[in-house]
């Protein structure tokens, strides 16, 4: 039988420096951090399958594609209530053996509209973000994996592992419509976007390495190797001003520098389980959440290129993707047991 869910849950108030057992202290004295959860409604009894969140700033809301739910859910960070969008395809698929139902996977948001990828019927769709209103949607060849929006062309890029390439769709005007396909030599994972220089950010998981591709012509200018290993990278982030890139190992952030060659200028240990990372420009601070090392690593990035973790807060097992906001307010997924875990830090 399982137990009554709460709509929020304090799951534990971490001190740095004063109780090891959830973090440690790197560097002076960073203050104490709050984790704790915000419940998915109708979570089903397996969890809720999330993959990519969103971070809404201009409306301060996080946008959760809840696959197996066959809808968006969206948080207001104000007041922490939960809206859902509805309306999303969904599919049953088999992996290592396992049924599983696949829906929404990823977001990525424009100015009032958030488009969301879809692995159950291979889609994106449009949704207002002011109402949440679902608009219309664009079916594709593959299903995609993460999105991103690309404001000076006003164009969303979907990268699309199984088809070894990202598809180019125009989303100006409100509209969806197919544009281009960009073919790679492997499968992509991963996205930043630098709208000043032109240029959109993606890895190759199967092949070790980074692509940097011109968004106007939409070919790859260069390609580095980022010696990740066997796992390969998987997400990006992305100092747009200092032109550095960070690209998350499985258990290790690696800093580039872009505009000098891709030259390694850092590395950082975060413990195993790394996916998607986010990065805070106004704050110099990276966010990576290791899965299967239960732990989220608040790193600051200088000039020269050189992270340095500040804070490494415990989380729970499969917490990931974390997204940030201005505040230093992180959220994760917490899949297993359908929730959101929010990291802060405490008053």
């Amino acid at each position: 039988m399982a137990l009554p869910r709460c709509p929020i849950l304090l799951l534990a108030l971490v001190a740095v420096g004063c109780n090891a057992t959830h973090s440690r202290s790197l560097s002076g004295a960073p203050p104490a951090f709050v984790v704790r959860s915000i419940e998915l409604p109708d979570a089903p009894d397996e969890g809720v399958f999330m993959d990519y969140l969103a971070y809404d700033q201009k409306h301060d809301r996080v946008w959760v594609p809840a696959g197996n739910t066959g809808c968006v859910d969206v948080v207001d960070a104000h007041d922490e209530s939960v809206r859902r969008v509805e309306g999303f395809g969904t599919a049953e698929v088999v992996r290592r053996g396992i049924k599983r139902l696949v829906g929404p996977s990823a977001a990525t948001v424009a100015d009032d509209v958030v488009y969301v990828g879809n692995r159950g019927d291979s889609s994106v769709c449009a949704v207002s973000a002011v109402p949440l209103q679902l608009g219309a949607c664009l079916k594709l060849e593959w299903p995609p994996d993460g999105l991103a929006y690309v404001r000076s062309r006003q164009e969303v890029w979907a990268t699309l592992p199984r088809d070894h390439s990202i598809a180019v769709i125009d989303a100006a005007g409100g509209r969806l419509q197919w544009k281009a396909k960009i073919p790679l030599e492997g499968q992509p994972e991963g996205f930043a976007v630098d709208d000043t220089r032109g240029v959109f950010y993606t890895n190759l998981e199967d092949q070790d390495r980074t692509l940097a591709i011109d968004i106007k012509s939409r070919r790859v200018m260069t390609t580095w190797l980022t010696g990740c290993g066997a796992s390969g990278p998987k997400g990006l982030a992305l100092d747009a001003r200092l032109d550095l890139l960070m690209v998350a190992c499985s258990d290790r952030v690696i800093v580039l520098d872009v505009g000098h060659d891709g030259k390694q200028l850092s590395s950082l240990a975060t413990g195993d389980g790394l996916d998607n990372l986010d990065y805070v420009p106004a704050r110099h601070e990276l966010y990576a959440a290791a899965a299967r090392g239960a732990t989220l690593t608040i790193a600051h990035l200088d000039p020269q290129g050189t992270l340095t973790a500040q804070a490494v807060v415990a989380t729970v097992p499969g917490a990931r993707n974390a997204v940030a906001n201005s505040a230093g307010r992180a959220y994760l997924t917490d899949s297993s047991e359908g929730k959101i875990l929010i990291v802060e830090p405490a008053p």
